[in-house]
Parts: structure tokens; C-alpha cells; sequence
């Protein structure tokens, strides 16, 4: 029985290693504090002259209106999004980002850019209102679609290890775009309040009150639902392999032409007649929400079927137990762990029991890449240390899990055998170990053959079998290796485990 070390050796460093943790050769505008420092500056900016530009247009009063209308809907989006997310929750920052972009940097592009541009076709075309509709429905897509684009985009190249699917694309898509959607709806809200003070309406008859029904209780998802496109395409290219390097840049371009199209077409609902605009609405914009909404809906249950199906492999190395997948494999049975964590041990252990979930679930994807060829160079030191955080938290995690699984496993019919049977309570007394045993709750813990390896054992336990310096925790009938007779539940002798990366 070979023993693995607890860690694997770390890859050495390009160049030499690292002194006192930071690259030798290492630039001043390569420090995280600078671009940190950089990015706060820059989206500080643009929300004083945001600020200013839209205090300007709608007057003090008009703002404080706006404003205070405008804020109704953003908490249900950006909680919407968040539900969304909780399977495996992003950073906050990558939340805050996104909305401040949207509402600072992307608004004061498209001010900028639509005024300008609308200006210069009425001055070329000496046709004021052909200027406003081209404006509307060309200019104004594309402007601002790219603006948001941009907030999607750096979190794709910078913030990559927090961006790993569909999901990920759609949250910080969508965020964006309700940041965004906040400012524009403060800007026209605010000149609509200014209109009924010139023409002294009041109500229900009011442009405000129209302008409120229209923007903020018909249609608060129009901007978020364009953007999401383009976060789709970003995500599908997060989903892609390293080496496919033409899908990765095709898809997210056409997800930002169909943003760019349904935003066109939306814009100028308007002009298509008297009931043009609830034409459009109903026949184009409801639809498409609801078949976003699915499609969301079931990536996300998808993402909790790779979590049930990757995490038994951990289970059968030993560093999960085998009710884990089960429980991390459903949003009820997480909740119930960290409320059982929350009411026997206190806030904290609720916190950190939520942070092994997070944890597991990235693990579980990452497998999942991995076993698909799209993992990055960093699989191994990835797992290293996704593993060694849920060992860090398993005193605390394992008996909300265990609890949680007992709470929600469904009710399996057991059949007596007409011999006695002796063993744990909840664990079932399968074939041997490594041979598709089964855990008490119904779900198998044996891994599926050609997978890739498992990173070594937990820290002071054994691990069996193979592997180049670090082996499988599990073992293959003895038919798949000379030398195994019968009863022999590992392999005599060590056997080549696949690369993750190939």
C-alpha cells in the first residue's frame, strides 16, 4: 500500500522562483494595487461627469425624482441575478464592478457618443428628426451595447479563474446592464418630472407616470435581457478549449450582434405605428425573456448535475464523504447545512460551511473541464488548493452536509436478505471498494474510468494504487490489471494515468 505525499511539488516559476513572493522582474504597472488603484480613479471619473451631465439635463429636483424612481427595481434585478449565481457564487467586487461600470462608465460613453453622433447626422443630413430616429435605433445599440460589452469583457480576461460558464456570463451581463438601466432610467425619469412642471400635469395623466409604467413596470429587464446575450456568447467561450481560438472569439461577437439587433429593433418599436411598441412587447421581447429565463434556469440545474456526478471521485480518494455530493448537489440541502451550521455553532460556521460549498462546487467543475481537455495548465495547482480549502473547513462543513443529506435524500425502498446484515448505519454494504460501491444514500461513489486523476489523499491517510507521484484513492476490479486475483480489490502494480490536458 504506497503512501502519496500530502502535496504535490509546485510547478517552478518561468524565469527563476519568486522572491518574498513577488516576480523579480516585475513591472510597477503589473501590481495589483496599481491597476486596482487605476480602475477606482477611472470609474470614480466618469461618475462625477455622469453626475453633473445628468444633474444638468433633469435640474436638482428633477434628479432627487428620478433617482428616487429608478432605485425601485434594482435590488429584484441584481437579486435575481444573484439567485442565479448561487450554485457557485462569484466575488463581490466582480458584482460591483460590472454595476459601476454599467452606471458610470458605459452611461457616460453613450451620452457622449449618441450626442455627439445624433448632432453630426442633423448637421450632415439637415434633417433633425431622421437624425433622432437613425440615432435611436443604429447609433444607440451599437454605442452602448459595446459599452457594456466592455465590463463583460474584463472580467473574461482578468478575473478568468471567476469566470467559468454561461452562468458567470449572464450574471455579469446582466449586472451591467441594470447598472446601466439606473442611470439612463434617473436621466429620462428626471426630464420627464421637468416636462409636467412646464406643463403642470400631475398623476396618473402625467409623463412621469407614464414614463415610470413603460421603463420601470413593463420592461426593467430590456437592458439586462440585450446584454445577456452577449454574456451568453462569453460564457460558451469560457466553456471552450484553449486550442479554439476561432470559437472564442465568433461566439461572443455574434452574442454582441444579437444584443445589438433585439436593442435596434426595441428602440425602434416606436416607429412602427400606434401599437407598434406593445406589438413588439408582446410578440418579440416577452418570448425572448422567457426562453433566457429557461435557458438560465436549466444551465443552472445542469451545473448541480455536474456537481452530483464529478464530486464522487473526491468521495472515493477520501476526501469527501460519501453524503457530500448528494448535499452540495442540491440548493435545499445546502440551505438546510448552513442553517443546521448557523443554529448549532453560530454565524461563523454558517459563513464557512457556504465557503465549502463554494469551494466543492469549483472543484466539481474544474474536474469537469478537465475531464473534457479544456482545463488550464494550472489543473493541478488548482486542485491542490481547492482541495486543501476543504480540508481547512471539513470539521465544520461534513456534519451540516451529513445532516442536510439525511434531510432531503428521497425515500429508497430497501428489501430485507434473508441472511443477516451488519454494518454502519446509513452506509450500504456494496461490492468491494472501488468496484461501484454505493453510499447509503442511493448515489454511487466509484468514479468513471478515464477521468482524470484524483490529486493524491487527504494529509495523513493512505491512498492506493497508481499515479505518477500522487494516485488515485481508488482502485479497478481485478480484471482491468495482470497480476490481481481474486480478492484483490487494487491493481498489484502501478498503471499511467491520463493527463488532464489532453
Amino acid at each position: 500500500m504506497a503512501i502519496s505525499p500530502p502535496f504535490p511539488p509546485c510547478p517552478p516559476y518561468p524565469g527563476g522562483a519568486p522572491e518574498d513572493g513577488v516576480l523579480r522582474h516585475a513591472h510597477w504597472w503589473q501590481h495589483r494595487w496599481v491597476r486596482y488603484g487605476a480602475l477606482i480613479t477611472l470609474l470614480t471619473l466618469s461618475g462625477l461627469v455622469i453626475l453633473a451631465l445628468v444633474r444638468e439635463q433633469t435640474g436638482t429636483e428633477g434628479f432627487l425624482v428620478g433617482l428616487g424612481l429608478a432605485v425601485l427595481p434594482v435590488p429584484l434585478l441584481v437579486a435575481a441575478f444573484r439567485w442565479l449565481d448561487r450554485v457557485e457564487p462569484g466575488p463581490w467586487r466582480n458584482l460591483v464592478f460590472a454595476f459601476a461600470w454599467g452606471a458610470c462608465a458605459a452611461a457616460l460613453i453613450a451620452i457622449i457618443a449618441n450626442s455627439f453622433a445624433t448632432r453630426w447626422i442633423a448637421t450632415a443630413t439637415a434633417d433633425p428628426s431622421s437624425a433622432d430616429t437613425l440615432g435611436a435605433t443604429v447609433i444607440a445599440p451599437i454605442v452602448e451595447e459595446s459599452a457594456k460589452a466592455a465590463a463583460v469583457l474584463l472580467v473574461f480576461l482578468f478575473r478568468r479563474r471567476d469566470f467559468t460558464g454561461i452562468v458567470d456570463g449572464v450574471v455579469i451581463a446582466g449586472v451591467t446592464a441594470t447598472g446601466f438601466a439606473f442611470t439612463e432610467n434617473i436621466l429620462y425619469l428626471g426630464t420627464a418630472f421637468g416636462t409636467d412642471q412646464l406643463t403642470g400635469d400631475t398623476g396618473i395623466a402625467s409623463v412621469t407616470a407614464a414614463t415610470f409604467f413603460v421603463r420601470v413596470i413593463m420592461s426593467p429587464f430590456a437592458h439586462p435581457l440585450f446584454t445577456v446575450l452577449t454574456g451568453i456568447g462569453f460564457g460558451v467561450a469560457a466553456l471552450s478549449g484553449d486550442r479554439q481560438h476561432l470559437r472564442r472569439v465568433l461566439v461572443p461577437l455574434c452574442g454582441l450582434l444579437l444584443a445589438m439587433g433585439m436593442h435596434a429593433l426595441w428602440n425602434g418599436s416606436s416607429s412602427f405605428g400606434e401599437f407598434g411598441f406593445f406589438a413588439v412587447y408582446a410578440a418579440f421581447m416577452v418570448p425572448a425573456f422567457g426562453l433566457l429565463t429557461w435557458l438560465v434556469v436549466w444551465t443552472r440545474q445542469r451545473e448541480l448535475r455536474t456537481v452530483r456526478e464529478e464530486l464522487p471521485a473526491y468521495t472515493a480518494a477520501g476526501w469527501l464523504t460519501p453524503a457530500e455530493p448528494f448535499a452540495l448537489g442540491s440548493m435545499r440541502a445546502r440551505r438546510l447545512a448552513r442553517e443546521y451550521a448557523g443554529r448549532h455553532l453560530g454565524k461563523p460556521a454558517a459563513r464557512e460551511v457556504a465557503r465549502y460549498e463554494a469551494y466543492a462546487t469549483s472543484l466539481a467543475f474544474l474536474r469537469h473541464r478537465g475531464r473534457r481537455g479544456r482545463a488550464g495548465a494550472d489543473f493541478l495547482v488548482r486542485e491542490r488548493e481547492l482541495l486543501n480549502e476543504l480540508w481547512r473547513r471539513k470539521d465544520v462543513a461534513r456534519p451540516a452536509l451529513d445532516h442536510a443529506a439525511r434531510m432531503t435524500a428521497p425515500p429508497v425502498r430497501v428489501t430485507a436478505p434473508p441472511w443477516p446484515l451488519y454494518g454502519v448505519y446509513g452506509y450500504g454494504q456494496g461490492p468491494a471498494h472501488g468496484q461501484g460501491h454505493t453510499s447509503g444514500f442511493g448515489h454511487p461513489t466509484a468514479p468513471v474510468y478515464g477521468s482524470p486523476p484524483v490529486y493524491g489523499s487527504p494529509p495523513g491517510q493512505p491512498s492506493y494504487g497508481y499515479g505518477p507521484g500522487y494516485q488515485y484513492g481508488y482502485g479497478y476490479p481485478a480484471a482491468h490489471g495482470p497480476g490481481n486475483g481474486p480478492g484483490t480489490p487494487y491493481p498489484s502494480g502501478p498503471y499511467p494515468a491520463p493527463h488532464p490536458h489532453q
